[in-house]
């Protein structure tokens, strides 16, 4: 806890409403200079809201009711649209979740850091364009003079975000707050992205408020933890006094459901087994970029998926393990190589042997919310593939929609809700439900937890366990979440630039890595340092 000499920010009794209904009641914390304090939490916790209420930012009705913000010893909380311009930007830095929507899709890289110079009064027109390829520059972007001329579809994910990064420290702010700066991005973009961040901070001796869902990311980079529920603070204190002893049961259920702290991998079923029941031998995948080039998406990879297992591929985007799964469910065609399941070649199969494969292998998608119709009911979604495949009449099909809801741990009277009035973990099991309808061997999940926060994920990931063990179903699943794979895998194989780099159980990959790439997604895994520790400390 900081002096209170050393108090940049200090937030006492704060409460905010969205209209009538409150949002967060009763939050108090400091941060002091040079000083890292992440808040924690699921979504809904209030843990944004807050950082937005600090900022003036604040979306549609929502309003401060009580409580003050004071930065630099000066109440900040009624501050005035003009006053605001003054020290936003310039004294206290943004860096937001999604540099998709947070730059403008219309004008380019290096005007839009320009426009910040200007704005602060930091460099006239001409010398902001000079400085603004420094800035990107010193945000760690390769060819800088050519990435300013750029516009922000032309960027990574991971580039995006160091733009973002560049804007918010350009003025030297004393306050960075930096709201889930990293949930879009692979792991080991994340970890060069926070390194940047924290080099950056150190340069400046800039105080962080960082907001996460992710508990691995706060123990590595966080000096002290708020954790909040419900739009409270249910505990608070140094890193590692909440990692070692959380004293409050809802801090224990994240550590808990946090995949990258834990310990080692949940303990799976030996399966006598192992028959083939997907096969990959030398799958290649072609795409053309324009002007007769092209990118190999895949490149001869060969893997097999046993019955009843899973078999997980991890990788960063763009190693082509989503395009392998597609390929596999015959939804991409090879360009050679072949497929073959439950002992029949696939590799060409059409019409209607392939809409008869499709009962077999069904395919769960990373965003439910995008994959179901927004205008059905959960339970015309949940019987859709029945009616599709004419399976029952319509009393079967709701009878079955019902079945298959209780099967997800849904209750029954969820079958009218639409989509929309589900959370995303629901949706999700709404995904699975219908992915389920048609008892499929082999089902085929596409990042189906990345989008959740760690609670929901721990219980999807438990759900498909219970599921492959009551139904002896089979799982090809894709991930760039090493800590997530290991929980769920029997089977690891690692992607980078389309290549299969290696291929061995959960146990292998972890504990005795062969590819140096391997050993970089290890290291990557954020908490990963405190897991090592904590389990170091149980065997002792």
């Amino acid at each position: 806890m900081s002096t209170t000499e050393d108090q940049l920010l200090s937030v006492t009794d704060l409460q905010i409403a969205y209209g009538a209904e409150p949002a967060v009641s009763g939050v108090s914390f400091t941060v002091g200079r040079g000083e890292v304090v992440a808040v924690v939490g699921e979504s809904g916790s209030g843990k944004s809201t807050t950082a937005h209420a600090i900022l003036g930012l604040l979306a549609g009705s929502g309003h401060v009711t009580g409580g003050t913000v004071e930065f630099e010893g000066e109440q900040i909380d009624s501050y005035s649209d003009r006053a605001w311009q003054r020290i936003r930007g310039a004294r206290i830095g943004l860096v937001p979740q999604d540099p998709t929507t947070s730059l403008n899709p219309v004008t380019r890289i290096g005007d839009q850091v320009a426009e910040v110079l200007r704005i602060h009064g930091l460099a006239d027109r001409r010398k902001a364009r000079l400085d603004a390829v420094e800035v990107l520059e010193r945000a760690g972007i390769d060819r800088p003079e050519i990435r300013a001329r750029q516009y922000p579809h032309e960027l990574s994910g991971g580039m995006r975000q160091r733009v973002l990064i560049g804007i918010a420290l350009v003025a030297n702010p004393a306050l960075i707050i930096a709201d889930e700066p990293t949930s879009a991005l692979d792991v080991t973009v994340q970890r060069r992205i926070l390194d940047h961040l924290d080099e950056r901070i150190a340069e400046s001796g800039a105080a962080v408020l960082l907001i996460t869902h992710d508990l691995g990311v706060a123990a590595d980079r966080a000096d002290r933890i708020l954790v909040m529920q419900g739009g409270r603070i249910v505990e608070s204190g140094r890193t590692a006094d909440i990692l070692d002893n959380p004293r409050h049961e809802y801090t224990k259920k994240l550590l808990d459901s946090a995949p990258s702290l834990s310990s080692g991998p949940v303990d799976r079923p030996v399966r006598q087994d192992t028959s083939p029941l997907l096969t990959l031998t030398g799958i290649t995948k072609r795409f053309n970029v324009g002007r007769g080039s092209s990118i190999t998406a895949v490149n001869e990879v060969s893997l097999t998926v046993p019955r009843g297992q899973t078999v997980s591929l991890v990788g960063e985007s763009g190693s082509g393990k989503s395009t392998t799964a597609r390929i596999a469910v015959r939804l991409e065609q090879a360009d050679a190589g072949t497929i073959s399941f439950d002992g029949h070649d696939i590799t060409k199969v059409k019409g209607g042997d392939l809409r008869e494969l499709r009962r077999k292998i069904q395919l769960v998608y990373q965003n439910p919310y995008a994959s179901l119709d927004p205008k059905l009911s959960v339970q015309d979604i949940v019987a859709e593939p029945l009616r599709a495949f004419k399976v029952g009449g319509r009393s079967q099909q709701q009878s079955r929609a019902a079945e298959l809801l209780d099967q997800v741990a849904l209750p029954e009277q969820f079958l009218s809700r639409k989509p929309a009035e589900l959370s995303g973990g629901q949706r999700q099991r709404v995904a699975i439900a219908r992915a389920l309808a048609l008892k499929p061997d082999l089902l085929v999940l596409d990042e189906p937890v990345s989008a959740l926060d760690v609670s929901v994920q721990a219980q999807i990931l438990a759900l498909l366990d219970e599921l492959q063990r009551e139904l002896g179903l089979t799982y090809l699943f894709i991930s760039h979440d090493l800590a997530v794979v290991r929980q769920i895998s029997d089977v690891v194989g690692v992607m980078q630039a389309g290549r299969l780099l290696e291929i061995g159980t959960t146990t292998e990959i972890f504990d005795n890595p062969r590819n140096e790439y391997t050993r970089t997604l290890l290291d990557a895994i954020p908490g990963r340092d405190h897991s090592t520790r904590k389990a170091e400390h149980v065997r002792a």
